[in-house]
Parts: structure tokens; sequence; C-alpha cells
């Protein structure tokens, strides 16, 4: 029941924390599953389901149901948007928030130096200098 209630299970599906403790243990599994270590867990999770690692013509989807969430086979990549992206504010506790915060901008970070890598844009501002 416990675990149930604090998964996340897509975008537009509301959460259902319930007490201090449900919400205590599902800010806790949102804080794993984003910064370095969040970011790491989603790399294997897309490669040990033979996900494409990125597609730009794959746009994110944004799921209404948890059956819609479980049988996705988005691009690694778009996770980010599906719900890694989403965690921040979908904390409950001001301690979660405030861990979160530098955990969400490296994500940002990453997903901004991704992009400029797969577009070669970083590779063009070096050369310039």
């Amino acid at each position: 029941s416990c675990i149930r209630n604090i998964s996340f299970k897509g975008a537009g599906v509301p959460d259902k924390s319930g007490s201090i403790e449900a919400q205590c243990v599902q800010d806790a599994d949102r804080l794993d599953a984003i910064g370095a270590i969040g970011i790491a867990r989603t790399f294997a999770f897309g490669g040990h389901h033979n996900r494409t690692l990125f597609d730009p013509e794959a746009k994110p989807v944004m799921v209404t149901s948890f059956e819609q969430y479980k049988s996705q086979n988005s691009p690694t990549i778009n996770h980010f948007y599906e719900k890694l992206f989403l965690l921040r504010d979908r904390l409950n506790t001001n301690t979660a928030k405030r861990i979160a915060a530098n955990r969400h901008q490296y994500l940002e970070d990453f997903i901004k130096q991704f992009m400029d890598e797969w577009n070669g844009s970083d590779f063009i501002r070096e050369s310039d200098h």
C-alpha cells in the first residue's frame, strides 16, 4: 500500500502521499531519482531495457495514467522531461526541496551539455577560440 501510494505514476497523475511518514518516504524515493545518481540509474535502466539513447524526433510524452507510464518505451533522454524534471515541484517537505535544488540544477546542466555535444555546438564553441 505504501509503495503504491508513493510511486511516481506519470506527469498528469496526482500524488497521494498521505501521512508525514509516507511523504518522507515519497521524498526520499524522488530524491534518489535526481542528481548524479539519478542520471546514472536512468542510463542503466535505459541500457538494460534496450531503449534508444536519444531521438530528436521523439517528443516527451506526458502520460495521464500509471499504466501508460509503465508501458511507454521512450528514449532515455525523454525520461528527464517525462519524470525527472517534474520531481522537484512534487516534493512534500522543506528539507527535500532544499536537497532537490542542487540536484535539479545538475540535471539541467547535464541535459544542456548533452544537447550541446549531440548537436556539435560544444565543439564549435571550443574551436572558435
